[in-house]
C-alpha cells in the first residue's frame, strides 16, 4: 500500500510539471517541506540552498535558448503541517515548481513570521541570481496556494518597496487567507461546515500559525479580539457590503461584534500585520502590486477573502484575471494527478492558471 500510494503522490507531480513547464519555463521553484523526487526522464531536478533555505528547482530537459519565464511556487498546508514524509506530502507535492524540501519552517514549531521570512529569503536570492538559471529576472511569477497564496501576497507587497530588485511579473493567489479580523463574512456563515476547511478548523490553524500554541477559537470567531478603532479603521476594506449581492443570497445574517476583549487581543495582535494578513495592506502599496491571477472557489470559507482582494486591486487599476470555480472548495488543486480522487473542475482549475502564465 505505501509503494502504490507514492506511485500516486509521484503521477501528481508529474502530472503538474508538464502542465506548468509547457516548453516556456525553464525554472519552477517548489518551496515547501517535503521529500518527493520528481520521477519522470523529461525534467530535471536539482536540490539547492539559498540564504539558508532548501529549495527544489524543476525544468525540461529540452528547452529554448535564452532567458526563460520562471516561476516560484509556495506550498499550501495551512502554515503548520510540518511532516517531512507521509500524507501531507500530497498537499505539498501538487506543483513542482519551488521545493525548499525539508524547510522552510513551520509552525507550530515555527510561528509566524519564520515561514513566511524563510519563504521571502529565497524568494530575493533567485530574484537575484536568476540569470544564472537561465531565467529572466523581468519574468517571475510567483504562485501561491491555500496558505502559499497567504505567503505570495505578503511577499508580493514586501518587494514593491525593493527598488535594488527586479519587479515580480505576477502573482497567482489560489484561494488564499488574507485576513483574521472577520470570520462571518458571507462565505464564514455560509460554508461553516464544508469539508476540508471548517470555519473553526481555518481559524484553529491560523491562530495556531500566529502564535504557536493551540488556541481556545471562540472569542476570535466572535470578533472579540478586534478593538473598536480597528473595527473602524478597516471596515472600509473588510466588509460583507463591498462583496456582490450574488454572493449573500443564501445563509447570510449581518452580526454585531461581541464585546472586545483586550486580553485576547494581547494574544493575537501581531495578525494586524500585514505580513499575516495581507488584505489590510495600505492603498499605496496595492497600487503597486503586479498583475494578479485569483482564483477563488464557492463551497469555501476563504472565497470572501478573495472577493474583498479582487475589488481592492482592482479599485488600484492592477490587472485581476479572476477565476471562480462555482462547484469547486477549498484545497481542490491539490487533487490534480491524483486520478482516483480528482475532482471533475480540478483540470479547468490548472488549465486556467497555465493559460494565465502562457500568456505573461
Amino acid at each position: 500500500a505505501g509503494r502504490k500510494g507514492e506511485e500516486l503522490i509521484n503521477s501528481a507531480v508529474i502530472s503538474h510539471a508538464r502542465f506548468l513547464f509547457h516548453r516556456q519555463y525553464i525554472y519552477a521553484i517548489h518551496i515547501s517541506n517535503a521529500d518527493l523526487k520528481l520521477k519522470d526522464p523529461k525534467m530535471i531536478t536539482r536540490d539547492l540552498v539559498f540564504d539558508g533555505v532548501l529549495v527544489r528547482l524543476y525544468w525540461p530537459k529540452t528547452s529554448p535558448a535564452g532567458n526563460r519565464k520562471g516561476i516560484i511556487f509556495l506550498h499550501g498546508g495551512h502554515k503548520k503541517l510540518d511532516q517531512a514524509k507521509g500524507g501531507p506530502n500530497i498537499l505539498f507535492s501538487r506543483w513542482p515548481t519551488k521545493y525548499p524540501n525539508e524547510k522552510f519552517r513551520l509552525a507550530p514549531k515555527h510561528p509566524y513570521p519564520v515561514p513566511v521570512l524563510d519563504c521571502l529569503t529565497a524568494v530575493i536570492h533567485f530574484m537575484k541570481n536568476a540569470k544564472e538559471y537561465g531565467v529572466d529576472p523581468n519574468c517571475i511569477a510567483i504562485v501561491g496556494e491555500s496558505s502559499g497564496g497567504t505567503y505570495a501576497a505578503a511577499i508580493c507587497q514586501e518587494l514593491v518597496t525593493r527598488e535594488d530588485l527586479p519587479r515580480v511579473r505576477a502573482q497567482v493567489l489560489i484561494y488564499p487567507f488574507l485576513q483574521g479580523l472577520d470570520f462571518n463574512l458571507p462565505s464564514y456563515q455560509q460554508y461553516h461546515s464544508v469539508p476540508p476547511l471548517f470555519r473553526k478548523r481555518a481559524v484553529s490553524l491560523g491562530l495556531t500559525y500566529l502564535t504557536g500554541k493551540t488556541m481556545n477559537v471562540d472569542g476570535v470567531l466572535k470578533g472579540t479580539h478586534v478593538p473598536p478603532d480597528l473595527r473602524e479603521k478597516y471596515q472600509k476594506w473588510i466588509n460583507a457590503d463591498n462583496i456582490p449581492e450574488e454572493f449573500k443570497a443564501r445563509g447570510y445574517v449581518p452580526l454585531e461584534p461581541a464585546p472586545f476583549s483586550e486580553e485576547l487581543y494581547e494574544q493575537v495582535k501581531r495578525g494586524y500585520e500585514t505580513m499575516f494578513a495581507p488584505l489590510l495592506a495600505e492603498d499605496d502599496i496595492i497600487r503597486q502590486l503586479p498583475e494578479t491571477f485569483l482564483l477563488t472557489c464557492e463551497y469555501d470559507v476563504l472565497r470572501d477573502d478573495g472577493l474583498l482582494y479582487k475589488k481592492r486591486l482592482e479599485d488600484h487599476g492592477v490587472p485581476v484575471t479572476w477565476y471562480h470555480v462555482q462547484d469547486g472548495f477549498h484545497g481542490i488543486m491539490a487533487m490534480a494527478g491524483l486520478k482516483a480522487i480528482e475532482y471533475p473542475s480540478t483540470q479547468k482549475c490548472l488549465q486556467n492558471v497555465i493559460q494565465f502564465l502562457k500568456g505573461l
